[in-house]
């Protein structure tokens, strides 16, 4: 199984992430907005509550994370919601998913998060068998959204 390592995005990273979460959310069915655009930059420039890797392996950039940074009394206080995670089609199938999600959850740890959260589409089964296979599981709770 091949290394990654996760690189934290910067301001230099800017037009990196950009692209590959134009390329997410292309293939994922909906195209990334202006406001989805301007999230990006924020969190690039270091918004408080936003955190962003570039996935690399043998020095090579493969895909991205994105964590949203919160705070939750249920699960003991500060936490973070797995926003974006995203490999290019060529680094799919060989394990880096779940070598990424490890990588994250050191992160988290580091950042003295006491969980973290992710959205999976029910119908795209090999994410969830991978979310599964590295301790993810559902609740009964139903995520809902309010646009601002």
């Amino acid at each position: 199984m091949a290394d990654i390592e996760l690189l934290p995005v910067g301001p230099a990273h800017k037009d990196a992430l950009l692209a590959l979460t134009r390329s997410f959310h292309s293939e994922d069915g909906h195209p990334l907005s202006e406001r989805g655009e301007a999230a990006v930059g924020m969190i690039a420039d270091g918004h408080p509550l936003g955190r962003a890797w570039l996935v690399q392996e043998a020095g090579l950039v493969v895909g991205y994370a994105v964590l949203g940074l919160g705070f939750g009394v249920e699960y003991g206080g500060p936490d973070a919601f797995v926003d974006d995670l995203y490999l290019v089609p060529e680094a799919r199938g060989r394990g880096l998913g779940a070598l990424v999600l490890a990588r994250l959850e050191i992160e988290a740890r580091a950042l003295g998060l006491a969980a973290l959260f992710l959205v999976v589409d029910p119908e795209n089964v090999p994410a969830r068998r991978l979310y599964d296979r590295v301790g993810f599981a559902g609740t009964h709770w139903l995520l809902m959204a309010k646009r601002l």
